[in-house]
């Protein structure tokens, strides 16, 4: 008896990771791409952004500082909510550069900024933040209450 126990359990250590990482497969093949809403904060003009995106900022003076590390894990492992707020998040990890961010910004190390479509900073973090504390204040914003509502109509219209 204690072969036969032996022998079961050795094929199922075998065949039960097979069997989860197909399913593990089939599952992402079926899932959604996340949206890209992730770029270098210099490969966009925030002039062009105005009234199209809200913008979330991420500055580090390193790719390496743990808060820049944390807050990019955060954010990208629940993007849709971003994406359907119309979010766009740009990083600048690159202090010595002193880009067009930096110089409108002006952040001391970690800093996580958040900008309207209608080009107003509205929120300033030193420390990271999670997609539904970032979401909860997108979602208070006139603008924001306002789209809801223009969704709501439509969708009762039609």
């Amino acid at each position: 008896m204690n072969t036969r126990l032996a022998f079961v359990s050795a094929l199922f250590s075998l065949v039960l990771p097979a069997s989860v990482a197909a399913q593990d497969n089939s599952e992402a093949a079926n899932a959604p791409t996340p949206p890209n809403i992730v770029m270098p904060g210099d490969s966009v003009d925030l002039d062009n952004l105005v009234w199209q995106n809200r913008v979330l900022v991420v500055f580090a003076d390193s790719p390496n500082d743990p808060r820049y590390i944390q807050q990019m894990e955060l954010l990208t492992d629940r993007l849709e909510p971003l994406a359907e707020r119309d979010v766009i998040v740009l990083t600048d990890t690159a202090k010595s550069e002193g880009s067009d961010l930096r110089t409108k910004l002006r952040p001391r190390g970690f800093m996580l900024a958040m900008i309207g479509k209608d080009g107003t900073v509205y929120l300033r973090k030193p420390l990271p933040w999670d997609v539904r504390e970032i979401t909860r204040v997108i979602d208070k914003m006139p603008m924001r209450q306002q789209e809801m509502r223009d969704r709501r109509d439509n969708a009762l219209s039609n």
